[in-house]
Order: structure tokens, then C-alpha cells, then sequence
């Protein structure tokens, strides 16, 4: 058995080293596919990490009545966290929602504020929903809260805010899929034509009484091989420009809070993702290939 398995390791090896030109064209095809869809993958993985940046930055402000007292939003809240859909409640007290407002407004507005002398503002409650897609739901269910006086849910812009990020996931899914398949039939088509400058001895073989995959698994080998180096330049390339990019756009301060993928974590999925589907897809592009020569 293993001397058997060396024989077709050593034999599949061979093929790709005897026939340059069809293994260079070969690989550069398996490249090329590779290289398309590793670039898909990586714009597929960061819109799915934006997008649950995104949903998790959904709230729900709830604001008590005016004369509410800290201690009263404190009891509020611990009766919201009892809710079944609630993930989280934090209490903003009047002095803290006071002064976050002094940061967020421009100092041309600070005197007005400095009149007040104790904070109008009200205490105010912000809620997270386990599931960013029942925000609206557990707002539906605060409002029925006593001592809640409004609430605010961003209903204008919820609702498309999740169809859009839906309808982008699903794009995503059909063009990866739909790269997948073609990268198939590519890099098969590729193979066979280096498979077709072999027939005869695919034929001899056959005649002198070869078995179907005596003959198959040299040309498995072959694929392997052949899906396992189109791997290698689109993921040095990906993996190195990304890294770049990464690290100089990450460091922008107006993109500084967006939570794209780590260089380190992409990577090693690429590497994962891209090696498993060139070798998968040089084995299905060797067995499909040499399917038709062994009808002999």
C-alpha cells in the first residue's frame, strides 16, 4: 500500500514537472480563479464583520419623566433586563446625559448651558436587544413600561438599515457561489487540456489491463498539486496587500471605530479557504477530466 501511494505521488509530481507549458497555464488558471474569488472573500468577510458592527450599535433611548430621580430609572431598568429580548440596560443619570451633551454640541451653544445650574435633562435609559432585529420589538414593550415617558427606536431608519444589509449578504452569497462553480468548470476544462496531450498512454494503460483508478490517481495527484500552487501567489498577494491597507486605513480617525477583520485572522482563513478549494478543485478537475480517456 504505501509503496503504491509513493508511486502515485512520485508519478503525479512527474506529470507536473514533464509538461511545463500545460502546468504553467494550468496554475495560472487556477491563479487567476483563485485570485478573483480570494478578493470576493475578503469583501464578503468585512461587510459581514461590518454589518455586525453596524446592527450592534442599535439602541433604544428611553427617557423618564422629568422629575424622575436616578433611583427610579435604576428600578426601571431592572425591570426591562426582566424582559426576554433584552440584552442590556445602562442608566445615564441627568448629570451624565448634561455633560455628554456638552461634548457633542459645539462650544458656540456652551453659554446657553451654563445657565442652568442643575441639569433639565431627564434620566435616561439605553437598551440593547439580544437580537438586533427585535430593536423595535423591545421598544414596542418598553413604552408599556410605567414611568417611561418617551421613547426613541429609530424606526425611519431600522428597518431598511437591516433589508439593505440582508439584500447585500445575499448578493454576496449568489456571487461567491456563482464564482465557485465557474472557477469548476474552469479549471477542469484547464486540466483536460493537459490530460488530452496524455491520452494514448491513458489508452495503452487501459489496454494492458490497468484499473480505472491505478490510471485516476497519478492525475489526482496532478490536480492537487496544481490547485495547491494557483493557492499560493493569490494569497501572498492578498494576505500582503491587505496587511497594507489594514494598517493604514485603520488607523484613519474617522474609520477608527469600525470593526474590520484583523490581517492576522483574515489570513489564516485565506489560507484555510483557498488551499482547501484549490486542492478540492484540483481533484474534481482530475477525476472529471479523465473520466472521458478511460472509455477505452
Amino acid at each position: 500500500m504505501m509503496s503504491r501511494v509513493a508511486r502515485h505521488l512520485r508519478e503525479g509530481l512527474r506529470n507536473v514537472l514533464r509538461n511545463g507549458w500545460m502546468t504553467f497555464a494550468s496554475v495560472s488558471a487556477v491563479t487567476v480563479t483563485l485570485a478573483v474569488l480570494g478578493f470576493s472573500l475578503i469583501l464578503a468577510m468585512n461587510a459581514q464583520q461590518m454589518s455586525k458592527y453596524v446592527t450592534r450599535q442599535v439602541l433604544v433611548q428611553a427617557y423618564l419623566q422629568p422629575n424622575a430621580s436616578e433611583q427610579t430609572g435604576e428600578q426601571l431598568a431592572g425591570q426591562i433586563r426582566a424582559m426576554s429580548n433584552v440584552g442590556s440596560v445602562q442608566v445615564i443619570s441627568k448629570e451624565e446625559g448634561m455633560k455628554q451633551l456638552k461634548q457633542d454640541i459645539g462650544p458656540q451653544y456652551q453659554d446657553i448651558l451654563a445657565q442652568y445650574k442643575t441639569s433639565p435633562l431627564p434620566v435616561q435609559l439605553v437598551i440593547k436587544a439580544k437580537d438586533p432585529n427585535q430593536t423595535l420589538q423591545v421598544a414596542s414593550e418598553v413604552r408599556h413600561v410605567q414611568g417611561i415617558a418617551q421613547v426613541q427606536d429609530g424606526q425611519p431608519y431600522v428597518k431598511p438599515l437591516f433589508k439593505t444589509l440582508n439584500v447585500l449578504r445575499d448578493i454576496g452569497l449568489v456571487f461567491v457561489i456563482a464564482l465557485l462553480v465557474t472557477s469548476m468548470f474552469l479549471i477542469s476544462n484547464t486540466i483536460r487540456i493537459t490530460i488530452f496531450s496524455r491520452r494514448r498512454e491513458i489508452e495503452i494503460m487501459k489496454l494492458v489491463g490497468a484499473a480505472n483508478w491505478f490510471i485516476r490517481w497519478p492525475f489526482i495527484v496532478e490536480g492537487m498539486l496544481i490547485g495547491a500552487f494557483g493557492a499560493i501567489v493569490p494569497l501572498a498577494i492578498l494576505g500582503y496587500g491587505y496587511e497594507v491597507i489594514y494598517n493604514r486605513i485603520h488607523n484613519l480617525p474617522f474609520i477608527m471605530s469600525i470593526d474590520l477583520v484583523s490581517s492576522g485572522t483574515l489570513f489564516i482563513k485565506m489560507v484555510v479557504v483557498l488551499v482547501g478549494i484549490g486542492i478540492l478543485l484540483g481533484i474534481w478537475g482530475g477525476v472529471m477530466s479523465v473520466r472521458k480517456f478511460l472509455r477505452v
